[in-house]
Formats: C-alpha cells, structure tokens, sequence
C-alpha cells in the first residue's frame, strides 16, 4: 500500500529533527506544518494520526497534538 503524500511529507519533516530532544522537535515540527501547510494538509495528518500512526514517525504523532 502506498504510502498518502502528507504522511511521507511528515516523516521526511521529522527526521530532520531528531538531533533535538523529542519536545523540541515536536514543537518545531508543529510550528512548521501550521505555517507552510493548508487546512486540508493538516486535517489529513490528523486522521492518519488516529487511523494509521504506525506509519508515521513518533515525532510527528507528537506534533499533530500540537498543531490542532
């Protein structure tokens, strides 16, 4: 199965973060998805987090708790 644009997009985010502290990441994570992603991305990510988190980074998953 295919992997859906905003989680590659997401992952790809994330793992340019995981030099800092899990916390930090998050936070810088969320606060570039609210700046340079449209509502629609974002909704996304937010369904993908509760239907199928497994597939994206733990990172992200922490993130999306921020950004809504």
């Amino acid at each position: 199965m295919p992997v859906p644009p905003t989680v590659r997009l997401a992952n790809e985010i994330a793992a340019q973060f995981h030099h800092q502290s899990a916390d930090r990441a998050a936070a810088a994570i969320a606060q570039h998805i609210r700046a340079f992603w449209e509502p629609r991305m974002r909704e996304e990510l937010l369904q993908h987090t509760t239907s199928t988190p497994e597939a994206l980074d733990p990172l992200v998953v922490a993130a999306a708790r921020l950004v809504s």
